[in-house]
Order: C-alpha cells, then sequence, then structure tokens
C-alpha cells in the first residue's frame, strides 16, 4: 500500500476545529441545563401552567411551543457562532446566510411540530395511564422512529438538498451490482447537490423498505474516483448485510425504554415534594427533559463505543468486498481533509465524542489486510 497521510496544514486546522467545536457542545450543554433549571425552580413553569387555563391538549401544545421558541431565542447566538460563523471560518460552508437561515427556519418548525406532537401524547399518556404511561409512551416513539427513517428521504431530505438520480449511468450500474452481490435490495442511487451549501463530501444508504437508496453528495463525485466511491458504498452496504441497523435500533429502543423508566421513577419520586398537581402535570416537563438528557449523555461513551465496533465491522466488510485497501486508504485520506477530521484524536475524545474509529484505526485496519492477503 503506497504511503497515506492528511495534508499537514489541513490537520492543524482540524485540531482548532475539534477543540472549538466541542467545548461549544459542553457551553450548549450548559445553556440547555441552566434554561430547564430555571424555568422549574423560578416558578416560570407552574406560573406558564397556570396563565394557560385551557383544557390539557391545548394547555400541553402552547407550553412546549411557547418553551420551544423561548429556548430557541437563547440558544440562537450560539447557533449561529457553531452553525454559520466557525464552519465559514475554516472553508467547511459556502451557504449563504439567507440560505443559513431558510434552513434554520425549515429545521426549526420541524423539531417544534414534532417535538410538541411528541410531547401532547406522552402526556395524554401520562393523564390516561399513569402507571404503565413510559411503556406505552416508548412503543409510541419507537413506531415513529420508524416511520421516519422510512419517509426522511422522500419527505425530509429534500427540504434541504436538492436530490436526482445519479446522472453516470456506469458508476450508477457498479453500485446496484454492488448492491446485488451484498444482498441488499435499494430503489436507486441519487446524487445530492451539497455544492450549494458546503465543501464537505458524504455517501450513505438512507431509507429503509421501499425507500432505501444510495445517496452521493456532488462534492464526493467530483473528487473521488469510481474504486473510492465503491469501497465507501460497501462499508455502507455492510451494515445492512450485518443487520446493523436492526440491531442499533434494538439498542436505541432498550436505552430509550429504560429512559422512560427512569422518568416514571423521577416524576413519582419528585412531584409531590415540587407541589405539583400529579405526573401529568405539564409543569414538571423540565425535570423530565432534564432525565433524558442526563441519561442520554452519561450513555454516550458506551453507546459511541459500540457504535465504533459496529463501523469497524462494515469497514472489514468493504474490505473484503471489494479487494482494494488502496482505494480504501485513498478514500480516508481525502475525506478526512476534505471534511477537516483529526486524522489522530485525543484518546479522551477518541473514547468521549467519536461514534467512527478515527482515521488512523481505519487505516491501520486496511493495512492489516492488505498484509493478511498477499499472495
Amino acid at each position: 500500500m503506497s504511503e497515506q497521510a492528511p495534508d499537514a496544514r489541513r490537520q492543524e486546522k482540524a485540531r482548532e476545529y475539534a477543540r472549538i467545536t466541542r467545548r461549544l457542545f459542553l457551553v450548549e450543554l450548559a445553556i440547555g441545563a441552566v434554561f430547564l433549571l430555571v424555568f422549574l425552580f423560578s416558578g416560570l413553569s407552574t406560573g406558564l401552567r397556570d396563565l394557560l387555563d385551557f383544557p390539557q391538549p391545548a394547555r400541553v401544545v402552547l407550553y412546549f411551543l411557547i418553551l420551544l421558541i423561548s429556548y430557541g431565542i437563547i440558544s440562537f447566538p450560539l447557533g449561529f457562532y457553531a452553525g454559520f460563523i466557525l464552519p465559514h471560518r475554516y472553508g467547511l460552508s459556502i451557504q449563504s446566510l439567507r440560505s443559513w437561515l431558510a434552513d434554520e427556519a425549515k429545521s426549526g418548525a420541524l423539531a417544534s411540530g414534532l417535538g410538541t406532537s411528541l410531547g401532547l401524547v406522552v402526556y395524554l399518556l401520562l393523564g390516561a395511564f399513569p402507571k404503565t404511561w413510559w411503556l406505552l409512551a416508548f412503543v409510541f416513539v419507537a413506531l415513529v422512529s420508524v416511520l421516519l427513517t422510512n419517509l426522511a428521504p422522500v419527505l425530509i431530505l429534500p427540504l434541504f438538498y436538492k436530490t436526482e438520480p445519479l446522472a453516470d449511468s456506469e458508476l450508477r450500474q457498479r453500485l446496484l451490482s454492488l448492491a446485488r452481490r451484498s444482498g441488499t435490495r435499494i430503489k436507486d442511487v441519487f446524487q445530492i447537490k451539497f455544492s450549494s451549501k458546503t465543501t464537505g463530501g458524504n455517501a450513505m444508504l438512507i431509507g429503509w423498505g421501499n425507500t432505501r437508496r444510495i445517496v452521493l453528495s456532488d462534492t464526493m463525485l467530483q473528487r473521488y474516483t469510481p474504486e473510492e466511491i465503491e469501497v465507501v458504498m460497501a462499508h455502507e452496504l455492510g451494515h445492512h448485510r450485518h443487520g446493523d441497523i436492526f440491531r442499533l435500533m434494538l439498542v436505541q429502543s432498550a436505552l430509550m425504554l429504560l429512559g422512560f423508566y427512569l422518568v416514571n421513577l423521577t416524576l413519582n419520586w419528585a412531584v409531590p415534594r415540587l407541589d405539583m398537581d400529579g405526573v401529568s402535570d405539564i409543569a414538571a416537563f423540565p425535570l423530565l427533559a432534564l432525565v433524558l438528557a442526563a441519561f442520554a449523555l452519561v450513555l454516550m461513551p458506551l453507546i459511541n463505543a459500540y457504535s465504533r465496533h459496529v463501523e469497524e465491522s462494515a469497514d472489514r466488510f468493504s474490505l473484503v468486498a471489494t479487494g482494494n485497501p488502496e482505494a480504501f486508504a485513498a478514500m480516508l485520506t481525502k475525506l478526512t481533509d476534505q471534511n477537516l477530521s483529526e486524522s489522530l484524536p485525543s484518546r479522551w475524545a477518541e473514547l468521549l465524542f467519536y461514534d467512527h474509529p478515527p482515521y488512523y484505526r481505519r487505516l491501520e485496519l486496511a493495512r492489516r489486510y492488505q498484509g493478511e492477503n498477499k499472495k
């Protein structure tokens, strides 16, 4: 295998960018926690509940909308810096301010609509089934997650990016043939116009059932050889061949169920002490959100460790399916430079934040495969 190494200047910028984004992540966590704690213990939450003197469904919807809009206003400066200024400063974004604001409005509307709808169902279940609401809520949220996975390629993705069938017929047939050899049924191969907003590259296998499709960014089509694109897609197909999507959904579902149960225990313990009107009191929602957020944060390193294991298995599948460690290594190097990723993060950063093996580990895997398969 020819010697592979990311560009030294790009790596210096990547380390700076990673440090800043991690600090911003911690600041965002702190802002969210303080917001919820203040809202819960200052009397704002109970005051808003009392002000919204409507039947429970209307009260829940209005409470959620006011809470989400309030937090959106408070967190907007940080989001603007992290999502617009910083990526432009490091050459990762070329999106105009108008386009970025439009995307933020769309994502905010989607998040508010979905969050409010889920919250309404959860609180209706809390009122009707105070003992078993957590189990029923888990079933409902799990079903919604599966539905969104199916609909994302056809309803959500087109809201933010233009997608169209892949114009390169030769590459299309190559990837369709790879999918057939991998035992995965897909609808077709599409290209997505990343270049209108970002300089980064990506390729994915998204959707579920009749919406599953290969999607390649035009920023990748412009820079990568067919062999390099093939190893990327072989990795994605490896997830489906191994049943990783189903297993990840099972793991996430189990953790979600545990999270809802912990919320149930917390609400039953805390609501009397907070002098609220039962577990279905909407004023206790900040407590529910804090428990779920803390639970997710504590589990993040474990979830990331499992994800890295799954991703390494998909890398092995890609190497075996294509038999091309040279293209695999070249693809990794290009993608690391293009997306401004750290090639050699600190061990603590890898353990806490990385859901994929970092560059150096993936390159070592390719070298081992080549060494084991030399004739």
